[in-house]
């Protein structure tokens, strides 16, 4: 279980350091087994390549070996990849996770050839990254499966393609070759009763033991639990996924008194409405705020 760690900005729009160290905390006082700096919860393609690598650092620094860090360092061009690649790997990030090129669509040849070049490049193991609705290129299952045959660090993958059935050929016809974690909060218990090595959900930022709890769960075998856990913060869930999502984990982290700032623009806020939806449900679910 894995958390996708949202970048908090202050109200000048810098990085906000201690919230970001926070964040953390309250990631791995909740159970989570790793962090993740710099995925897309994290508004990655907003930030420079220098705060990219302030995040990577104070999230490397303030885990201090509690929970491996995973660093999101893919870029548009394969040079920067590798730059950024480098520097996490040299900050001591515990696996790389490889966004594939985004904004211009790249053939699937094209994108095998970026992921090798930069495995290559580097040491630690490697997570590949499929997010086909920003990067306009799908990583199927029987191209994923040779990249984890052929090049040796490659032993990860995230999908993001909220496609239930490109995860079970994943889980099922390569999981000897590659651990498959499912990116889409909404399929978290689907995922894990499959058999995916694990989850990373941006939703963990909000309620990171409530997930976890699922995750002990299925992992005890106790599936009706896993069930009850899982009904009681799926309407939080669904709310967070069928709004812009980043705005939404803001929006509901400053809910339960925990400002983490702005979306980084042009993105805007959560708006009104949605917000209530989902202060309505934070009530219902008793969640623990600063303030209580």
């Amino acid at each position: 279980m894995l958390t996708a760690l949202a970048t908090p900005f202050t109200a000048d729009g810098k990085i906000d350091v201690p919230q970001l160290r926070f964040l953390v905390d309250r990631s791995i006082d909740g159970g989570v087994d790793g962090v993740v700096a710099c995925g897309s919860t994290g508004e990655f393609a907003a930030l420079s390549t220098d705060e990219r690598r302030l995040v990577v650092e104070t999230v490397v620094e303030h885990t201090a070996g509690r929970v491996p860090v995973v660093a999101q360092t893919g870029a548009t061009s394969t040079a920067e990849a590798i730059r950024t690649s480098r520097h996490a790997q040299e900050v001591g990030a515990d696996v790389l996770m490889l966004v594939t090129p985004y904004y211009e669509p790249l053939s699937l040849a094209e994108t095998t050839d970026y992921i090798r070049t930069v495995a290559e490049a580097v040491e630690v193991p490697v997570m590949l990254y499929n997010i086909p609705a920003a990067t306009g290129v799908n990583l199927d299952h029987e191209t994923v499966g040779e990249l984890a045959r052929s090049v040796e660090n490659i032993r990860y993958i995230k999908d993001s393609s909220a496609n239930m059935e490109q995860a079970n050929q994943l889980i099922h016809h390569h999981g000897q070759h590659i651990g498959t974690f499912i990116g889409w909060d909404s399929l978290i218990l689907a995922a894990l009763t499959e058999g995916a090595a694990g989850v990373m959900a941006g939703a963990a930022n909000v309620v990171p033991a409530e997930i976890v709890a699922v995750h002990q769960a299925v992992a005890a075998g106790d599936f009706e639990k896993a069930r009850s856990e899982w009904n009681r913060i799926y309407p939080l869930i669904d709310a967070l996924i069928s709004v812009p999502f980043v705005a939404a984990i803001k929006a509901t982290l400053g809910v339960l008194g925990h400002p983490v700032g702005s979306m980084r623009r042009p993105s805007a806020d959560l708006d009104p409405a949605s917000l209530a939806r989902i202060e309505k449900l934070v009530a219902e679910l008793q969640l623990e705020t600063a303030s209580a």
